[in-house]
């Protein structure tokens, strides 16, 4: 087997219309989304999961740094492919730039269909709340947690119907006073993942290396380099690339 794919269940929509788009048949294990909630916990179940697997020339991950979770990550007979981007909201988004932009302009809460259904997002968690404390309560409680927020962003994926979160996401958007705008998200970054080119979107470390911070930040002429060195034909770089 050449690929397998790790990824997180909450980009699970996106990931499986890329599969579709790109026709690949690379198995994937998901990785349960609410270790997001704890970094050290998702970087132990990353590794166990890489530890368990073997026959194989690379491990791409479908995650982005996640509060640091792929850090010190080592695979011992497999290369690891990494997006570099910070989050999934980036991995989404199709860039860190763009992600970095629309911050800047206003603090901005991100949500996908992935993010309204997830069972400890803010959704859920504020029917919780209201369960317990009431409404006019359980609401306050949730503007004064997020009151940095102005604006509220739903990314259109492509993966799902956005009309059948509006509902939800007007709802929220009241609760806590804030702005909701909707933007085009790109499947592209989740395209290469799957069939390349592994360009400097990407981090590439070699079987037996271990992940750092240097990767998200190294130089395109760096990244080239080590895709060149693991001479990667089919899901590498392009002769035109190089």
């Amino acid at each position: 087997m050449e690929i397998i794919i790790l990824a997180c269940q909450m980009v699970a929509d996106e990931l499986n219309l890329a599969i579709s788009r790109t026709g690949v048949k690379y198995p994937v294990l998901w990785i349960d989304s609410r270790l997001h909630e704890y970094p050290d916990k998702l970087q132990i179940r990353l590794q166990d999961e890489i530890n368990r697997i073997s026959n194989v020339q690379h491990i791409a991950l479908a995650f982005g740094y996640c509060g640091n979770a792929v850090l010190g990550l080592k695979a011992k007979n497999a290369s690891l492919i990494i997006p570099r981007v910070d989050d999934c909201i980036s991995l989404l988004l199709g860039s860190v730039s763009l992600h970095n932009r629309l911050s800047s302009e206003q603090d901005t809460y991100y949500l996908t269909k992935g993010w309204l259904e997830y069972e400890y997002g803010i959704l859920n968690q504020l029917e919780r709340s209201i369960n317990r404390y009431g409404q006019e309560r359980a609401c306050q409680i949730h503007r004064d947690m997020l009151q940095h927020y102005s604006r509220m962003i739903l990314i259109d994926t492509g993966a799902y119907n956005v009309e059948s979160c509006l509902e939800k996401v007007n709802r929220l958007a009241n609760v806590l006073g804030v702005n909701y705008e909707e933007i085009i998200g790109s499947g592209g970054l989740l395209d290469k993942l799957l069939q390349g080119p592994w360009d400097e979107d990407f981090s590439i470390i070699p079987p037996d290396g271990i992940v750092t911070k240097e990767h998200l930040w190294a130089s395109k002429v760096r990244l080239l380099k080590c895709a060149e060195n693991l001479q990667l034909p089919i899901c590498g770089l392009n002769s035109k690339e190089k």
